[in-house]
């Protein structure tokens, strides 16, 4: 006779008959937050757009600035109560003191509170990027027919297009610049809707499309390799499990159906719908990644175009899914997706005209305090009595430099101290203080 016995552990029995009670271990689950989590990070990019988050912020604070009808001028105290507009976990006095290539602040010669203003330098490089945007107008008039020929019904909602309005280099007016201007192209349905009058079929031809023919007649690789690939660039680190490769190249033969293609969209239920149906979906990412300027869009904002497109399918968890072709950065407060064949050590790998602008606003951002002898240089220490003028030696340094009058009692007041002096030529109006 066998007598079956219960076990207590911790206060609990675990037995034949209270089975019930056992504790079992749960099976992994691989949902999009753990792929997040343990996806090999692409440190370059990373660091890439933590100086992009510092240009969007000060963009931001410029357009602020901008709204301001008295003026370039704007008081620091003022602009503290930007803090929570543009997102800053620091002090808007600290942050602007960070970037003197960027923001040159300056006691108003009145009011005697601290102001800011934006550099030339920084003022030349936003009016550099507007002028190319207009110029360039042709090439963004085919960005957005490209975008109506992907979707599923010809139409896009114009709401959408403004949400990603930056990133695709469209002017900041681009409903009446564009969209009302060239009604042979396009047709407003509505206030919020955008229709192509005429499909043009010479523009159909995605940017992966053109990587194909390029492999098929270099590398000299056969039609059913390169007719439905993509370029695949795995980041630093990557791991390849057992099965991956074999997966992976089974994945590049599968056919789908192509962005530009006007046929009926696949359905998931037929047979190997679902490895088509996502496959479609990257090649339509693909393809909208392909035609912004700096090849990263945010992954929120792409779920704006979702049914548009006809990709009813988890976005973050389908570009996990493919590290060699996306990667999602976390750094910020959103989440950016990049196309990876597009970089290269952190920048872009073929660079066009409004990046380049953007590159150099970037560059001067990450100055920080270095090169400020340079700002000096440019300032001219003007003061006109007995028809002296004092200047700053652009060459360098020579004997006699930085050397002022000592002023009498009644000079004294009349213009303070030698940085009253310098304050002075700022214009007296148009500095907004703190009370306004």
């Amino acid at each position: 006779m066998i007598f079956l016995k219960s076990v207590r552990c911790n206060g609990r029995l675990f037995g034949p008959f209270n089975s019930f009670s056992q504790r079992r271990w749960k099976k992994p689950i691989f949902s999009a937050q753990t792929r997040l989590e343990t996806r090999t990070k692409d440190l370059k990019l990373d660091k890439l757009m933590m100086h992009i988050n510092k240009l969007k912020t000060i963009l931001n604070i410029h357009q602020l600035m901008a709204q301001r009808k008295r003026g370039p001028f704007v008081s620091v105290q003022l602009m503290s109560q930007w803090r929570n507009i543009v997102g800053l976990n620091v002090g808007m006095g600290e942050f602007l003191h960070k970037y003197p290539h960027v923001f040159e602040l300056f006691v108003h010669p009145l009011r005697r509170n601290l102001c800011c203003k934006i550099t030339q330098r920084m003022r030349d490089l936003i009016d550099e990027e507007e002028k190319i945007v207009k110029e360039y107008e042709p090439e963004l008039l085919q960005k957005v027919k490209k975008l109506l020929m992907m979707s599923k019904n010809g139409t896009l909602h114009v709401h959408a297009l403004r949400l990603i309005r930056r990133e695709l280099g469209l002017p900041e007016d681009f409903r009446d610049s564009i969209l009302r201007t060239h009604s042979k192209d396009f047709r407003l349905v509505d206030l919020e809707i955008v229709e192509l009058v005429d499909r043009n079929e010479s523009l159909a031809k995605a940017e992966v499309e053109k990587w194909r023919e390029k492999e098929y007649v270099d590398k000299w690789l056969s039609e059913f390799e390169t007719s439905y690939a993509f370029p695949i660039n795995f980041p630093t680190g990557f791991k390849i499990e057992g099965g991956y490769r074999e997966k992976l190249k089974n994945w590049q033969r599968l056919p789908y159906l192509k962005p530009y293609e006007s046929k009926e969209v696949l359905r998931v239920r037929t047979c190997g719908g679902i490895e088509r149906f996502e496959k479609r979906a990257v090649g339509i990412i693909h393809e909208l990644l392909s035609l912004t300027v700096e090849k990263m869009l945010e992954v929120d904002r792409l779920a704006h175009f979702r049914k548009d497109f006809a990709i009813e399918v988890n976005v973050c968890e389908l570009l996990l899914k493919h590290p060699g072709i996306f990667y999602i950065c976390t750094k910020g407060s959103t989440q950016t997706v990049f196309l990876r064949e597009a970089y290269s050590k952190g920048r872009l790998a073929l660079p066009n005209p409004i990046y380049v602008v953007r590159r150099k606003m970037l560059d001067l951002i990450l100055l920080g305090h270095r090169n400020t002898r340079s700002l000096e240089d440019l300032e001219e220490i003007k003061e006109e009595r007995n028809g002296s003028v004092f200047r700053t030696n652009v060459g360098g340094r020579r004997d006699g430099d930085w050397i002022v009058p000592i002023l009498d009692s009644y000079d004294q007041n009349a213009f303070g101290s030698l940085g009253d002096i310098n304050d002075s030529k700022q214009p007296f109006d148009g500095c907004e203080s703190g009370r306004n």
